[in-house]
């Protein structure tokens, strides 16, 4: 078979030891007679099929980063075992992606260069494998985060413009190998099928941005303020959470509210805490470790105040972020102790930022005592009580008895026969579509949204018009001052016409190429036909 123009033998071998795994020249594969095959077409099939699936993955991946340190911390509890995750993740995730992908290259280039697709086995065992290790990675999300398909479809609509785009020019790539197999092969039904399968394909792609839709398609002066930033426990990413330097931290990153949990000690002082049990976030099982599995409420104040709430963080590095903090902040960090609710109250008070928090555990036999020792927290601090924002939903009308001034938030959304008029919502930013938010702000309810690490996901809630996000990257959300994109609906609309005027120019340059060279190999593979016919005939006389 000769080789297209610009495909040199050398090349075209180096390409066919790589995906067949065995040396053979060009002109040995010609002796012996090497075609594509059916198989061979099923597996480059397959092959294709294996690429786009761990494409798929690689975005899901990068999507689910947002919410992989709450993955670190349900490990830590189940397994003992603090370890970042989101790296092994990414990291095999590469490792799938890039073979798939050079896999899928080196087929493309040796059909472009006329040379069979004989794929080794071993290469088929490994695409097998990888196949089932993504197949196991989404049952995995399925099963136990199923809540993270409600972010992939809230990241299409950041996304999506640009999808379309990648797609498109993926697509039109394709165009080349594709023009080389239909001008290759003899099966005219074959043909047919591959011709009228692309360009439905390729119909609908150019169609689909009348389907997508997104809230940052929208003019400059139509954008809503920037949301508040509320710090989920302090600054995570800066100092150790829950701690007076995690406040003081998210005070620099200019947060509007110091979100917080709140549990009581045996001897009824509240005291800043997120676990039910004190392993993840101090040093108790060096401390008191015969009670290092009790509730966090099983002790008493004088314990609580023995435990160090720092050095954890230096250790386990929960965050990239701790490799670069200074001398002096790993200094404070390593002196830091469970504050209690009235220290923060204090420091909040001084700062002039709110404070947000739970109080847990919600099922304790003694929840009420819980509620009446952080009121008389609040009320003892001095603290103007529109700076407190109660999230607890139980005894909730007690509340408002003793302490009428403090700001009511709810962790639902409002109901159609409400009686009295919700104020401010905190949800989950899956649990709330963007046709939401647009009501509620219509309707003057502050929305909250958590947690919101990403800039993707700040920049589509931003023009969403969400009114603030509890975030564990304040100092990075702090420093976006405008939407990561956006796009007048006109503008857009030229950029689809564009995009697809030039693709189908492309295509149309690829088939009108590769049929010309096509053209210009024919009289030389005729000529070579009629010589072996008689090179055949005098051998048999």
């Amino acid at each position: 078979m000769a080789d297209p123009p610009g495909c040199c033998r050398p090349c075209a071998t180096c390409l066919l030891c790589l995906y067949s795994c065995q040396w053979i020249t060009a002109k040995k594969e010609k002796r012996k007679g090497l075609r594509t095959t059916k198989c061979d077409c099923s597996w480059f099939l397959f092959l294709f099929c294996v690429f786009l699936f761990t494409l798929v993955w690689l975005y899901f991946a990068i999507i689910i980063l947002n919410d992989f340190h709450n993955f670190n911390e349900f490990i830590f509890k189940q397994q003992k075992l603090w370890l970042d995750w989101s790296l092994v993740l990414l990291i095999a995730t590469a490792v799938l992606i890039t073979y798939s992908t050079v896999l899928l290259v080196l087929a493309l280039c040796l059909q472009l260069c006329g040379q069979p697709l004989k794929l080794h086995w071993l290469h088929k065992t490994l695409l097998i494998i990888t196949a089932l290790v993504v197949a196991a990675a989404f049952t995995g999300l399925g099963i136990k985060w199923a809540e993270e398909w409600k972010s992939a479809r809230i990241s299409l609509q950041e996304t999506g413009p640009f999808l379309h785009i990648g797609i498109v020019g993926g697509m039109t790539l394709l165009a080349w190998p594709l023009a080389s197999v239909i001008y290759r092969t003899r099966n005219t039904g074959l043909k047919v099928f591959l011709l009228l399968a692309y360009c439905a394909v390729m119909i609908a792609l150019y169609l689909a941005p009348l389907g997508i839709t997104s809230p940052c398609i929208m003019e400059e002066n139509q954008l809503p303020p920037k949301p508040a930033l509320v710090g989920h426990r302090g600054a995570p990413m800066l100092a150790p959470e829950n701690t007076l330097m995690s406040l003081q931290k998210a005070v620099d990153c200019d947060v509007q509210v110091f979100e917080t949990d709140v549990m009581v000690s045996a001897d009824g002082v509240p005291f800043l805490m997120h676990d039910e049990k004190l392993t993840r976030t101090t040093d108790v099982q060096k401390v008191f470790p015969e009670r290092a599995d009790m509730n966090s409420t099983a002790f008493n104040w004088t314990d609580l105040q023995q435990l160090n709430a720092g050095n954890w963080f230096l250790e386990r590095k929960p965050f990239p972020t701790v490799q670069s903090l200074s001398d002096s902040d790993r200094d404070e960090v390593a002196k830091q102790r469970i504050p209690s609710l009235e220290q923060a109250l204090e420091a909040a008070k001084e700062s002039n930022i709110s404070i947000m928090f739970d109080l847990r555990p919600e099922k304790h036999s003694d929840y009420q005592s819980f509620v009446n020792a952080t009121l008389d927290a609040i009320l003892k601090s001095g603290i103007p009580l529109q700076q407190v924002l109660w999230l607890p939903d139980e005894f909730r009308e007690q509340v408002k008895e003793r302490a009428p001034g403090v700001q009511q938030i709810y962790g639902r959304k409002k109901d159609q026969d409400e009686k009295e008029q919700l104020q401010r919502v905190n949800l989950s930013y899956q649990n709330m579509s963007f046709e939401e938010i647009r009501q509620y702000r219509q309707d003057n309810i502050s929305v909250n949204l958590y947690v919101v690490n990403q800039p993707w996901l700040f920049s589509v809630l931003w023009c969403a018009g969400v009114s603030s996000v509890t975030t564990n990257a304040c100092q990075v959300l702090k420093e976006m001052q405008h939407p990561i994109w956006l796009l007048p609906s006109r503008t857009y609309l030229m950029i689809w016409i564009v995009v697809d005027c030039v693709s189908f120019l492309m295509i149309l340059w690829a088939f009108l190429l590769l049929k010309k060279c096509s053209q210009r190999r024919q009289p030389v593979e005729s000529e070579t036909d009629v010589l072996l016919t008689k090179i055949n005939s005098l051998m048999q006389d």
